[in-house]
Parts: structure tokens; C-alpha cells; sequence
């Protein structure tokens, strides 16, 4: 009997190591494990609740490439958008919790509107604003759809203060998904992106909202394969 007791605790240790695999669904909702559909502005520095909302996700039954840092970065090359101008950032990183498991973590990376050149264009979204995302990846062992989690949103130009525009959660994921949807291509990789309206992850309105700009509750559950 003692021999069998060691020999279960030892396989049950063994299961608990093994890290949980990929689940093939769309994404899971944050706020059924404790999470939230705002991010946190404030990267954890202060006691402010608000954030920004996560109005785009791209489906964890894409093609599994595209979900990948790498991958996405492509597809969001083919879609209008590419890294900071000379990797300059300033402010520091947003947080979320996703509700896998991993609690706040930062975002995965930032991204801008290239205005049509992924080299050098969001030098000039940080000059005369445009379109910017954050992207947040829920693979915790609650939770792990492989989904990215996606903070749209239009800003102003560097006179305002890169501050976001008027209706601009909208208006951001609004733009990123007309990009999206049907043929792109970057770099020798097609891809073929439907786009479906969620509501009842984000509440309408602007409570917890930075910079108290209401949305309308809708998410947009984008699915990105490579053909």
C-alpha cells in the first residue's frame, strides 16, 4: 500500500507539471475566470481602474502561425500596421488579465499605422496620429485558447498628446477590421480574415473607460488563415 501511495502521488506530481495544451476554441471569456475586458492603463502603477477596451480578438482557431509573435506581426504588416518608429517607445507597457490563469501581464507589443510603408510609416502615425493596438495572449493553464486580445484605438497627433480621438475605440477597431477582412498578403504569406460582432463581453458606455470615451460594446472576433 505505501508503494502504491508513492506511486500515485509520483504520477499525479508528474500530470501537474505537464503544462496544459492548446484548446480549440475561439477564445474564452476573461471575466468568467476573474479577468476583464479593459486592460490596465496604468500598468500597474496607480490605483486607477480604468483602461482600455479589448475590441478586436483574433480567433484562437486561426491558422496557428498567425498566432504566434512572429506571425501576427505579418498579418498585422499586411494589414496597415508595424512596429514603433525605430523601436522607440515612450510610456510604459499596459497591462491585462485574461482570465487564464497568468493575471496582469504586459502587453505582448505595440504596434502602429504604417501608412502604407512598414519601415518607417509610424514615424509619421507618432507625428500626425492614426491607428495603434496592443496585443495581450490568453495561453494560461486556466485558459489556453492561444487568442490574442486586441486594444484598438484611433489617437491623436503628437500636439494632443497621442490622447485618443473622440469615439476613437470604435473608430480604431472599425478601421483595423475593414483592413482585415477578405485577401491580404505580406511578405510572400496570403491570408483570408472573416470578422464577426460580439456584444456582451464589453458593456456599452464609458464606465472604467480611459480618458471616458464610450464604446458600444461591440468586439469583433476576427478568424485569420493562411492560404
Amino acid at each position: 500500500m505505501l508503494f502504491r501511495g508513492i506511486f500515485l502521488a509520483h504520477i499525479l506530481a508528474l500530470t501537474a507539471a505537464v503544462p496544459h495544451s492548446k484548446q480549440a476554441v475561439d477564445f474564452f471569456n476573461p471575466t468568467a475566470n476573474g479577468g476583464s475586458m479593459l486592460d490596465d492603463a496604468s500598468g500597474g502603477s496607480s490605483s486607477s481602474d480604468l483602461g482600455e477596451p479589448l475590441n478586436v480578438i483574433v480567433s484562437g482557431l486561426s491558422s496557428p502561425a498567425v498566432l504566434t509573435d512572429g506571425g501576427f506581426l505579418n498579418f498585422a504588416k499586411a494589414i496597415g500596421f508595424s512596429t514603433e518608429c525605430f523601436g522607440i517607445h515612450l510610456g510604459g507597457p499596459q497591462t491585462a488579465n485574461l482570465g487564464d490563469g497568468n493575471g496582469y501581464v504586459n502587453q505582448t507589443v505595440e504596434l502602429r499605422q504604417d501608412f502604407g510603408d512598414p519601415n518607417v510609416g509610424t514615424c509619421l502615425e507618432s507625428l500626425i496620429g492614426g491607428n495603434h493596438l496592443r496585443v495581450y495572449r490568453q495561453n494560461g493553464s486556466q485558459a489556453n485558447s492561444g487568442a490574442l486580445f486586441l486594444a484598438v484605438s484611433q489617437e491623436e497627433n503628437v500636439t494632443e498628446g497621442h490622447t485618443i480621438a473622440p469615439d476613437g475605440y470604435n473608430v480604431g477597431r472599425d478601421l483595423l477590421v475593414a483592413n482585415a477582412v477578405g485577401s491580404t498578403s505580406f511578405n510572400g504569406v496570403s491570408y483570408s480574415t472573416t470578422a464577426q460582432n460580439l456584444t456582451g463581453l464589453l458593456p456599452a458606455g464609458s464606465n472604467g473607460v480611459n480618458h471616458d470615451i464610450a464604446t458600444d460594446g461591440i468586439t469583433t472576433l476576427i478568424t485569420v488563415t493562411i492560404v
